[in-house]
């Protein structure tokens, strides 16, 4: 439209944050020295506020910026709001005891360093001194999104000292029938105070500057004090020296000179006076009256409800509102101050506006855009705010601005809904109640039982469900009642809270104020409970919006340029205004649950319009035909509508952002409306136009079927019908739904993440990377306030591209001042652009998903996919993230394969791929690898096989993708258990080491799963020898007894029938089992592997019983050793040549006895089995021995054909033990000797263990002895060293087998008798006496074999003996040993004789 975005014409209310928390007032008391007034005037609640002098400049720390307040009865609350960024401590409540602040008693100043609040009650005045934002944040670029506000340090403020705080003296005193006052500055820095005085005059206050010390000065002004002179001929005769009531001011304002200022009074006598304080003159008197039209009434009344306003420009002046009150109509008079020669001062009348009777709250004006704004409250106690531009108006025509109504008196309830959900849907809707009114009634609901603690929005959500609740209870009489009864009282109990919560509401909203910018021409409207802002309405919701009277008036040259359009869209409003006053509520809510339930809206609007013929009584429908004929060309004119309703744009919404520009310019535009407060305010101005367009495309719809059955006399050119039909009604349709998707976001509520759903939903996004921007953080940004959908895009993402949005416009000039009207409608209409369904940008959904708002995002995507054909590919996407969240992993699978086809013509699902350099994937590939990692990051294996599987075709001429892909399928495949799909998966792998890899993968997963059946039987075509080789490493690598992969390799052989190579794995497994594993365990383990090794080999032919042994010594790889490398890292040395050595069946079965023998040592001595493992045969004996198996011993001595002679010794030195133990010991030989089976059984009635082991020894020799008697002498050495006597059968036996060796033993142990009597009974024996005993078959004789002596070991003993003649015991032995050999030696002598003789004969 033609002047679409700088129309002013009407304005919509915008409220602040207000609705959503409770502010946070700090308080601050005041305790003056006066006594509280009985009696006097009771004084109304008042607001005001002030905007810092370069809060309009867009490089200044006060930008978009200012304070308002509300007074009452002794309390001041001061709010500092920013648009840009979040203020903390903000607010402070002040309380002034025994006091009551005046109306409009609260005065702002502002200097270079401070900001300077002057207060006015009743008995006092006061200054607040305060640092000033530029003071507190230096610098020129203001890039924190929050910072202090200059009212943290409000408790550190001395305001009670005497030089802030002033009690007003009785006399004059202050006048108690007017409530104005003003106060200001000087020069100096002194605070002066001005109100009406008693004696009609105006009383004023100076304090000193509030750094220097001084005294508080009084001072009045009065008319007395002006010369008659100056008053004659412009003064009425009537009033010179009056001091009279009638002249005392009933409201004040002021305008600081340099070195003066001018005090302007309008008083109860309809006259405007002038002061000046610096003379302490009257300068100025002018009667209001004579710009009334009628006065004769007016003059007889005082006026006490006349009100003045003053605004000044460097360029045009000082100019003064007036406005003048009535009982039949007020008046507004601009006047501008003009001054003459020697200080005469007189006005010109500029403009006067005049008003109907209602009440003026307040009024306004500004010389920016020459508007007044003024606030009523109507007969029906209603908020009235219209504004009319005072220079340019000259039909008096006062535009519109659309409050909020209050939300509906009474909730109809529909027999399927529960009454606890819809008042709690309705009383938590999104700007419908603020928080004060909801815990105002939760405190008369609680009857002041207790305070709220949490005055959250979750936390008040809590509250009131709670406290509803146990009020319903607490009022239950009957134990017992039916199911309407008890939904009679459940919504009896909820509308109770309703109504008490409606009429806190509306006491809120009572106006109280306007604020205007007087640069930025920012409009606020102050409530008793929070803060509105007033934005404009576009051009097409103003024509829609306005009463049908006003409408007639609107001047068509800011519609369009050519008058018949312009005319045309008049009409065509009128007619669509005639059709929306003409629809139910019941209809209304049909269109709404169609949009909602996804139904065709044509259908609903034929429906409603059927409803509308049906039910038409007062010929509605007929008047609508009438004023439609009024419109020359009906399809031109919907047409232009659409157009001018349409935010779809082909162009990039975001345009380049302009880097010529200075970075301080560009830092600041990143931090406009950065605020809580601006979000809201944007994302209203948006719901607004969505809600208001919804409805004229509703009607336009509806409109629209009414032409089709009007036909084609509706339409002035032929084929309009047709065109109509096929391309208007499918684009309202089209746009209705847009704007209701819009305005659902405007009233969807983001939800607060909690922080481990928060963690896990990083890790997911970071697989999409998409996390990189700053995600908001739920945890802290709920605590307070509640937040839409839409005011949560904006913060996070649109209103950090607002750079973008004003790079090429003026605003980015330094030095010119932002518009408020032009700011909130670019930004408004960006906004929009960027939530357009049928745009190509997807920041919006793409938002939701980073923040985690998935509830809302698959709301928001099925709201979209039956009519929008924009984005669908990503919508898909979107809907799949959803269902992943919901755990609906088959759905996701689909959408995500739904939106492949859009990859290559989306943004977001370009940006989502992001092929990098050196990949010569296709894009739908690279898209379907990105989808599989999340679906592997949130573990979801079913659906990365399927989607692998079809992505498999889209990678027919890629071997790395098709075998990345296999691997994946058989990775997932083994994961999940199924052993046969992953072998089958792992044969398909093309790439030779992907699949090598997976083949390892396969052979230790399965070992770990103990599911071996499976691994030995599948086939492994082509891959025989790499599982075997896999498996050898992974079994020489691991521990032997956490993974036995020995003997799966072992059964993987058997199941193959190579026996051979089977046994040679046993072989090994055994020799390992020996070194490495020292326990019983080990050791039984090891004979099993050796007994496997013996059956493998017997089952082959015998020239093929064999196996190869590595050499004693050889050293296992590791998987993945390095073969230059030790386990330190060193050089190894070059390993020379093994020796191979060739183990036949009768080695192992060596091996395998030697093994049993270990075990066996083990379980009979457990300490044993560290050693025994890789013990030899020789070192196992001799722990045999030492454990007392000797039958055992004795076994794996002949199986290696050992000599028993460890063992007949350990046995020997065991029999002397026992002869010298105690009880205890003779108990633990019972234990070995059970071990070692005898082989006579005792017949005797008792026996001990020492008998049994001398008989266990007497039997293994007259088992095992050999032929030389050296495990005799063995036993007798071992004796013999003991000093122990040898037993009668032991000589016996000895000296039957070897007498001189007997006699050898006894020489060598100084066994003198002994000795000589074996000698004797040895000589005696070859004499012929007892010769049996010594094994000699016949006596010395002639005839008989010859016969020897020890002649040696006689010798010596015969020496020993003659050595040690003085003991006569050896005398008389070696005496008989002589006789003996005597004797001996001369029978040798016969014999010998005689043999010869023989010999001769």
């Amino acid at each position: 439209m033609a002047a679409s975005v700088v129309l002013e014409r009407s304005f919509t209310e915008l409220t602040g944050v207000e609705w959503g928390f409770q502010r946070n007032f700090r308080d601050v008391t005041i305790r003056p020295d006066v006594s509280p007034v009985i009696g006097g005037p009771k004084y109304s609640e008042s607001a005001g506020g002030y905007c810092y002098k370069e809060s309009g400049s867009l490089l200044s720390a006060t930008r978009n910026r200012f304070l308002h307040w509300t007074s009452y009865d002794d309390t001041l609350e001061l709010v500092e709001e920013s648009l840009d960024i979040n203020l903390l401590n903000n607010a402070i409540r002040l309380k002034i005891l025994n006091c009551c602040i005046l109306p409009g008693g609260v005065h702002v100043c502002e200097t270079h360093s401070n900001m300077i609040i002057m207060i006015v009650t009743n008995q006092t005045v006061h200054r607040l001194t305060l640092s000033h934002p530029s003071r507190m944040y230096r610098g020129e670029i203001i890039t924190e999104s929050q910072m202090q506000s200059i009212f943290t340090d409000i408790g550190k403020g001395s305001f009670g000292d005497p030089s802030n705080s002033y009690v007003i003296p009785a006399i004059p005193g202050r006048a108690q029938s007017s409530s104005a006052s003003t106060a200001w500055l000087s020069s100096d820095g002194e605070a002066l105070f001005a109100f009406p005085s008693t004696s009609g005059g105006i009383f004023v206050i100076k304090m000193p500057p509030y750094d220097v010390e001084g005294l508080v000065t009084t001072q009045e002004l009065k008319q007395t004090s002006v010369m008659q002179r100056f008053l004659t001929g412009w003064m009425p005769t009537s009033i010179r020296g009056d001091q009279g009531p009638a002249h005392l001011p009933v409201s004040l304002a002021v305008h600081c000179l340099e070195h003066d200022a001018f005090l302007f009074a309008l008083c109860q006598d309809h006259k405007l006076r002038m002061w000046s304080y610096k003379d302490q003159m009257c300068l100025m008197v002018a009667d209001m009256l004579e710009f009334v039209p009628v006065t004769k009434d007016l003059r007889q009344t005082a006026g006490t409800g006349h009100r003045l306003r003053l605004a000044h420009s460097t360029s045009l002046g000082l100019y003064l509102g007036v406005y003048l009150h009535s009982p039949k109509q007020g008046q507004f008079c601009i006047f501008q101050l003009v001054s003459a020669e020697s200080n005469r001062y007189s006005l010109d009348h500029v403009s006067s506006i005049f008003a109907n009777k209602e009440t003026l709250v307040d009024f306004t004006f500004t010389l920016t855009s020459t508007d007044i704004w003024a606030l009523w409250l109507d007969e029906e106690n209603q908020t009235t705010v219209k504004h009319i531009n005072f220079e340019h108006n000259q039909a008096g025509q006062w535009n519109q601005v659309f409050v909020n109504p209050l939300p509906e008196e009474e909730l109809s309830i529909g027999d399927e809904q529960d009454p606890r959900e819809t008042y709690f849907e309705c009383l938590f809707a999104p700007g419908r109640f603020t928080a004060g009114a909801l815990l105002k009634a939760l405190q008369i609901m609680q009857r002041g039982s207790g305070k709220v603690l949490d005055q959250s929005w979750e936390g008040l959500k809590k509250e009131v469900t709670l406290t509803v609740e146990n009020e319903l209870r607490s009022n239950l009489t009957e134990y017992e009642m039916s199911q309407e009864e008890f939904r009679q009282l459940q919504a009896e109990y909820w509308s109770k809270f309703y109504t008490c919560c409606l009429q806190y509401q509306e006491a809120l909203s009572r106006p109280l104020a306007l604020l205007v910018h007087p640069h930025t021409a920012m409009v606020c409207l102050m409530r008793k409970g929070f803060l509105s802002f007033l934005a404009p309405s576009p051009l097409v919701d103003h024509l829609y919006l306005l009463p049908p009277e006003q409408l007639l008036t609107v001047d068509e040259s800011v519609i369009s340029d050519d008058m018949d359009v312009a005319s045309d869209t008049i009409s065509l409003m009128q007619c669509l205004r005639m059709i929306g006053d003409y629809i139910s509520p019941d209809m209304a809510f049909l269109m709404e649950s169609a949009c909602c339930h996804l139904q065709p809206p044509e259908r609903v609007a034929e429906q409603i319009l059927e409803d509308m013929i049906a039910n038409d009584m007062d010929n509605i429908m007929e008047d609508i035909h009438n004023k439609f004929q009024d419109i020359r060309n009906p399809f031109q004119c919907i047409m232009y509508l659409l157009q001018e309703m349409d935010y779809e744009t082909s162009i990039n919404i975001d345009k380049t952002i302009d880097l010529a520009q200075p970075l301080n310019v560009r830092m600041n535009l990143s931090s406009l409306y950065g605020s809580i407060t601006a979000a809201s305010l944007v994302c209203q101005a948006v719901g607004k136009i969505s809600t208001t367009r919804f409805m004229i495309c509703r009607d336009l719809l509806i409109l629209q079927h009414l032409l089709l059955r009007m036909g084609d006399m509706a339409f002035a050119g032929g084929g309009q019908l047709l065109q109509s039909q096929q391309d208007l009604i499918p684009r309202t349709s089209q746009m209705l739904l847009s704007y209701y998707v819009i305005r659902w976001g405007c009233q969807c509520l983001a939800t607060s993440v909690p922080v481990d759903i928060l963690e896990s939903n990083l890790q997911h996004l970071s697989v999409l990377e998409l996390s990189d921007s700053p995600a908001f953080t739920p945890a802290h940004k709920y605590a307070s306030s509640p937040q839409t959908v839409i005011e949560l895009f904006f913060q996070d993402v649109a209103r950090k591209r607002l750079s973008h949005l004003f790079s090429h416009t003026g605003i980015t000039q330094a030095h010119s001042p932002l518009s408020w009207t032009q700011l909130i409608t670019d930004i408004t209409n960006y906004l929009l652009k960027h939530l357009w369904p049928s745009n190509p940008g997807f920041l919006f959904p793409e938002c939701l998903m980073r923040n985690f708002q998935y509830t809302q995002l698959q709301e928001y995507v099925q709201l979209l996919q039956p009519w929008c054909q924009v984005n669908v590919g990503s919508c898909h996407f979107m809907m799949g993230q959803c269902y992943l969240v919901t755990g609906e992993g088959h759905k996701a699978l689909e959408c995500f394969c739904q939106a492949a086809s859009e990859v290559e013509r989306e943004e977001f699902l370009e940006r989502l791929i992001r092929v990098e350099d050196g990949e010569p994937t296709s894009t739908r590939l690279q898209y379907y690898n990105r989808v599989l990692r999340l679906l592997e990051d949130i573990g979801l294996p079913e659906l990365v096989i399927q989607l692998s599987t079809l992505a498999i075709t889209e990678a027919a001429d890629d071997w790395r993708s098709q075998a990345a892909l296999r691997t994946r399928i058989f990775k997932h495949h083994l994961d999940l258990g199924h052993n046969s799909q992953a072998y089958d998966a792992l044969t398909q792998i093309p790439d030779p080491s992907r699949q090598l890899d997976c083949l390892r993968q396969l052979v230790v997963v399965l070992c770990e799963r103990l599911q071996l059946q499976d691994l030995v039987e599948f086939p492994y075509v082509n891959l025989h020898n790499e599982v075997v080789g896999i498996i050898e490493s992974r079994a020489r690598a691991v521990d032997l007894m956490t993974h036995n992969y020995y003997e799966l390799l072992y059964a993987f052989h058997i199941y193959r029938h190579n026996y051979r190579k089977a046994g040679s794995v046993m072989f090994e497994y055994g020799m390992r089992l020996g070194r490495e594993v020292r326990n019983s365990e080990g050791l039984q383990k090891q004979v099993n592997a050796y007994l496997a090794c013996l059956n493998c080999l017997r089952l082959v032919r015998p020239k093929y019983a064999w196996i190869v042994q590595p050499a004693s010594g050889a050293v296992y790889e590791r998987a993945g050793a390095s073969p230059k490398r030790n386990h330190d890292g060193e050089s190894s040395v070059i390993p020379k040549s093994r020796q191979i050595d060739i183990l036949e069946l009768q080695d192992l079965e060596k091996e395998y006895v030697l093994a049993q023998t270990r075990l066996t040592l083990a379980v009979r001595d457990p300490s044993t089995a560290a050693v025994a493992g890789s013990a030899s045969a020789e070192e196992i004996v001799s722990l045999l021995v030492q454990a007392g198996l000797f039958d055992t011993a004795i076994s794996l001595c002949q199986t290696f054909k050992l000599s028993l002679m460890p063992v007949f010794e350990g046995l020997a030195y065991k029999c002397i033990k026992l002869q010298h133990s105690g009880e205890a010991a003779q108990v633990d030989a019972w234990q070995w000797l059970a071990t070692n089976q005898l082989s006579t059984i005792v017949s005797t009635k008792e026996t001990s263990a020492t008998d049994e082991s001398w008989r266990l020894l007497t039997s293994y020799l007259e088992k095992y002895e050999a032929q030389n008697g050296q495990y005799h002498r063995c036993i007798i050495s071992k004796l013999l060293a003991h000093g122990l006597p040898l037993p009668s059968w032991l000589i016996n036996s000895y000296k039957a087998i070897d007498a001189a060796e007997l006699l050898r033993l006894y020489l060598n142990y100084d066994l003198l008798e002994e000795a000589a009597d074996l000698v004797l009974e040895y000589v005696d024996a070859l004499l012929g006496k007892g010769h049996q005993y010594f094994r000699i078959e016949k006596p010395l004789s002639a005839t008989a074999p010859l016969v020897w002596l020890p002649y040696s070991a006689i010798d010596n003993l015969l020496q020993a003996l003659a050595e040690n003649k003085n003991n006569q015991h050896n005398a008389d032995l070696l005496n008989k040993l002589n006789l003996k050999l005597d004797d001996y030696f001369e029978h040798l002598d016969r014999s010998t004789s005689l043999l010869s003789a023989i010999r001769r004969s």
